[in-house]
């Protein structure tokens, strides 16, 4: 399962689209390939700051290879440029694709995103596998007359003046669900603001006013899945319909909600019909946490967080417990003895009458911070791992289950380096960085073939920086660098390997051998 700490996310690209870069991100398994279309204006990169909309996107990575990006004008995308009509968000879309190096793909409209989705697969049906639209249809919005349209736009007015402000009505309106949720309702007008300015988001609600691509519906020539919750506050129930009875061969699930973010109510409900539309199945997935689950992080930091919240280091009391909980946490929920875990948080004790009373302290405060999540009895201690998420068994169980791309992206550093020479760490350190260095070998090797230059030597620093002396992946960068025409860079690179293999007593062959040989590989 694709997972990431909060606020950090799959890195930033770009597409050079016909005069404006598009961000674009691109993450999950490597099959089969599902393209986002964007709804009204969102931020990508921020978006992992919020804990509800992560689960979303850990739930689409973990099914498919998820592409998604934000419009021109918008969220990460070039913003001093006007907002695009519908037929250039097209070929947006078509440079996203383009320069993720995706021919065909399934593709997901939702909201304002369907009927550019529709036009898409209309315009490009050799691009696309099958369409799934959710909470949308031809057009967004209900036809209104003459009369109507003073009113409409006295509502489209306050939208904007509100926009980024703590007087918006966004999140109470699209997702009354969560709306009353402290966390959420303090850092939505943030993400407001970094998706689209006032102007910009007016701009777009008035073309929204004239999108309608109701006269295409029946060439849409691919499968096509249209999701619905009945009572969508923000584009009815009978715009579903309306698209479904449209499109030849489409299929129609309404589903109960109230919510128009997909992100709020029930998620996986939805997620599951379009998983099973597009791959035939749901895949088994490990159970999510709770809301409120404690997930400790072990991998380049420690800490423990809350709800997106990291818990302050005053909270915990001690150093003591803080010690305890990386035990526990690298035994991965396996059993370790009282009489180990006494030695370790007080190896120069002579009195040991009451130290498994002040053991008992101490597990007290690590259960206090975690809100449980911790087994003993009389002889043994351990990490409840059904109660207790924790980055180094994200790295395992994407291993396990073969997905590289899971295992790098969760992969996020050195297991407790503050603790490094403790001899209790080598072992989970030792495996997580072994279980890392084959999967970014793997996927390094591929975009090498693919001509990826920037994500092979974005992957060989990070091997790099996992393991300074290993040679793969200093190769792996010189190679990167040279394919991408970066002569003086891969010059410098093969000199820094050249000189870390001479602290360990070797040399490393010429660089115009390296590159030779890879040439006739």
């Amino acid at each position: 399962m694709v997972t990431w700490r909060a606020g950090d996310g799959p890195p930033i690209r770009f597409a050079e689209a016909r005069g404006a870069r598009i961000a674009y991100q691109d993450f999950g398994l490597e099959d089969p390939v599902v393209v986002a279309v964007p709804p009204l204006a969102q931020n990508l990169e921020l978006a992992f700051e919020a804990p509800i909309k992560r689960l979303m996107f850990e739930r689409f990575g973990g099914f498919c290879r998820w592409i998604q990006f934000d419009k021109r004008g918008t969220g990460s995308s070039d913003r001093r440029v006007r907002v695009p009509g519908l037929d250039e968000r097209v070929d947006d879309l078509r440079a996203v694709m383009d320069a993720a190096g995706v021919d065909r793909a399934h593709l997901f409209g939702q909201s304002e995103g369907g009927p550019m989705a529709i036009l898409f697969a209309v315009t490009y049906p050799d691009r696309v596998e099958s369409l799934t639209l959710f909470g949308t249809g031809p057009r967004c919005m209900r036809r209104f007359t003459d009369d109507d349209l003073p009113a409409v736009k006295e509502v489209l007015d306050r939208m904007s003046d509100d926009w980024g402000t703590a007087a918006s009505q966004i999140l109470a309106a699209f997702a009354p669900t969560v709306a009353d949720e402290p966390e959420l309702q303090a850092w939505w007008p943030r993400y407001e603001r970094n998706s689209a300015d006032r102007d910009s988001i007016r701009e777009l609600l008035d073309i929204n006013l004239d999108i309608d691509v109701t006269e295409v519906l029946d060439q849409v020539a691919v499968p096509t899945l249209v999701l619905h919750r009945t009572d969508d506050p923000i584009v009815p129930i009978e715009l579903g319909r309306e698209a479904a009875d449209g499109i030849p061969g489409a299929r129609l699930v309404e589903l109960p909600g109230i919510d128009h973010f997909g992100f709020a109510g029930d998620m996986d409900a939805w997620v599951d019909e379009m998983e099973r539309f597009i791959t035939g199945a749901v895949a088994p997935r490990p159970v999510r946490p709770a809301r409120g689950t404690p997930r400790i992080e072990t991998l380049g930091r420690f800490a423990v967080v809350r709800d997106g919240e990291e818990v302050p280091v005053s909270d915990w009391g001690s150093r003591l417990a803080r010690t305890l909980c990386k035990r526990l946490a690298a035994a991965r929920g396996r059993p370790v003895t009282r009489e180990e875990l006494i030695d370790l948080l007080w190896p120069d004790e002579t009195d040991l009458s009451r130290l498994g009373a002040r053991l008992s302290v101490q597990l007290s405060a690590v259960r206090r911070v975690l809100g449980g999540g911790v087994v003993a009895d009389r002889t043994t201690v351990a990490l409840d791992l059904g109660e207790v998420a924790t980055d180094l068994e994200d790295v395992h169980a994407a291993a396990d289950a073969g997905d590289d791309r899971g295992v790098v992206d969760a992969y996020g550093g050195e297991f407790l380096p503050e603790d490094r020479y403790d001899g209790w760490t080598a072992g989970a350190r030792d495996e997580a960085r072994a279980r890392f260095g084959g999967a970014a070998r793997r996927l390094a090797a591929i975009a090498i073939d693919e001509a990826d230059w920037h994500e092979a030597a974005s992957l060989a620093r990070r091997l790099i920086e996992s393991d300074p002396f290993g040679d793969d992946g200093h190769r792996l960068l010189v190679i990167a660098l040279d394919g991408a025409g970066a002569d003086g860079d891969a010059r410098r690179a093969h000199e820094r390997w050249a000189e870390a293999a001479a602290e360990l007593g070797h040399a490393v062959a010429p660089l115009a051998d390296v590159l030779a040989a890879d040439r006739s590989a």
